[in-house]
């Protein structure tokens, strides 16, 4: 630090001795939701009090329907959501398994409201075979919205729920299922969430123009507001396709909200599967319900992942050299972290042990979980693509500094050598505190080392190294007293605040 003496370590310059002893306080991981035979991974921590219904379906073509019902904790009444299945893949010989685990059911309960997720006839355990009306796209939609009205009408009745208050929404088939419903004229249904809603039917030359027309049609006979979310990269629906969709069904007199979500991944079809989708849709949503003077706001945060700490700015994300405790296998495994696609956490322990967690619901939680068992300190190193990883800061250190006015002036420079003189890295330095009454800024160049001339390194002082330099430069015309802040992580991993109090004159 310009005109100041201090003692380096390790060859480091203004580099303070810390003794630093890492220790992380883990958080309480997820409890297992009471869902009976369930890979914990695709589950909240809150409880989803979870109920398998059989329901009837539509009066004038019976049959009864598998209904899934989650509710939060407490008596209710609670608003209804009612969420729709897709049917990729399905058939009279493909019934599919029963629609449990998705991140919207978990948005509607953070948000206070029970879900109900209905099988239509055909899937699961639903009876009857699957709805068919050939390129009649309108009709299949329209026959399952019957069922689903039939639903909404039987878990409307349960003592726990509030059937006045009702939001359907729906992904792929069941996005178009749910536009159906707002053909009904439901007084107790107030909006639709479509979710990539369309079919696509095996027997239909043109699904494209089929689904566009059938959108038309559903527009003319609703009045309940929609919104509804597609991406550029589906690989089901083209662009052109669900636009041509969104404006002949508001042409027609339909009311929808369009959210283009542009790519996602390598299939925006599939967004509505990803936690990292979430700031994407959750606030739109959320608008869309306040609008319908619908619940919108969180009461009940332990259906969301949990949110990742702050980047720490300790090391780059690639540098699996930089992570503090690891043996080669840690490392290795670093690496696959890495390699892992979002969501994904990984954490470590002082005693040199890792864990990476990825995929399901909530990652960062499981890796926190994990912690809380460990027998050295443990904490969180990385989520997805950002290090998070602190060690304990010792107070700042304090520094008084005079500068000349009018000028820019060098403040600090960090470096770190090796005994033959030769860089042993850059530091990470960043302002954390910018002065009131001028700027300053951190930036890499060529300096001399100022080592103290009883140091082992002081022969290095003739050379130029790589560092990082601090300057100050006052606003014109000002005299007076000045701060700055500055954080560094040195090349021996310590965690270092300076505060400079700056006289100017």
């Amino acid at each position: 630090m310009n005109g100041v003496s201090a003692t380096p370590s390790r060859g480091a310059g203004r580099t303070f001795l810390l003794a630093v002893f890492l220790l992380l306080a883990a958080l309480r991981g997820p409890t297992r939701a009471d869902t009976e035979g369930a890979d914990p991974s695709v589950l909240p921590a809150a409880p989803l009090n979870e109920r398998v219904l059989k329901l009837p379906g539509d009066p004038a073509q019976p049959v009864t329907l598998e209904v899934t019902l989650y509710t939060p904790n407490g008596p209710g009444p609670f608003p209804l959501a009612i969420m729709n299945h897709g049917a990729s893949g399905a058939s009279n010989n493909n019934r599919g398994a029963r629609y449990r685990f998705t991140i919207s059911a978990y948005y509607f309960l953070s948000r206070g409201y029970a879900v109900a997720l209905p099988m239509m006839r055909g899937f699961a355990g639903s009876g009857g075979t699957l709805v068919h009306y050939g390129c009649d796209l309108a009709a299949v939609g329209t026959a399952n919205a019957r069922d689903i009205g039939a639903v909404i009408d039987a878990v409307s009745a349960l003592p726990t729920i509030d059937g006045r208050r009702v939001i359907v929404a729906g992904q792929s088939f069941g996005g178009w299922n749910a536009l159906a419903v707002g053909t009904l004229g439901r007084p107790a249904v107030k909006g639709v969430v479509n979710f990539v809603g369309g079919i696509r039917s095996s027997d239909c030359a043109d699904p494209d123009t089929a689904l566009v027309a059938a959108a038309a049609t559903f527009g003319a006979r609703t009045h309940i507001p929609s919104i509804w979310f597609y991406g550029d990269n589906d690989t089901l629906f083209p662009v052109a396709t669900w636009r041509g969709m969104h404006a002949r069904y508001t042409s027609a007199g339909g009311q929808a909200e369009l959210v283009p979500v542009g790519a996602f991944k390598t299939d925006s079809h599939q967004f509505l599967s990803y936690t990292d989708a979430l700031p994407i849709w959750t606030p739109r949503v959320d608008r869309f319900l306040a609008s319908l003077s619908m619940p919108s706001a969180i009461v009940n945060p332990g259906y969301l992942p949990t949110p990742g700490p702050a980047p720490s700015h300790f090391a780059a994300i690639t540098d699996a050299a930089a992570v503090p405790f690891l043996k080669d296998s840690g490392r290795a495994l670093y690496q696959r972290f890495l390699a892992a696609s979002d969501p994904k956490a990984f954490a470590i322990a002082a005693n040199g042990t890792a864990t990476m967690q990825t995929k399901g619901y909530d990652p960062l939680a499981r890796a926190m979980a994990i912690c809380t068992t460990a027998p050295a300190p443990c904490g969180l190193y990385a989520v997805n693509d950002a290090v998070v990883w602190t060690s304990p800061k010792a107070a700042p250190r304090l520094f008084n500094i005079t500068v000349a006015a009018g000028t820019t002036s060098l403040l600090t420079f960090a470096y770190a050598v090796n005994p033959d003189c030769s860089s042993r890295g850059l530091p990470k330095l960043w302002i954390v505190q910018p002065p009131a009454h001028g700027s300053a800024e951190a930036a890499r160049q060529l300096d001399f080392p100022r080592f103290q001339p009883n140091n082992p390194l002081a022969a290095c002082n003739t050379g130029k190294v790589p560092g990082i330099a601090v300057r100050y430069t006052p606003a014109k015309g000002f005299t007076g007293s000045d701060l700055v802040t500055f954080e560094e992580i040195n090349t021996d991993n310590q965690d270092l605040v300076y505060r400079l109090s700056i006289t100017v004159h």
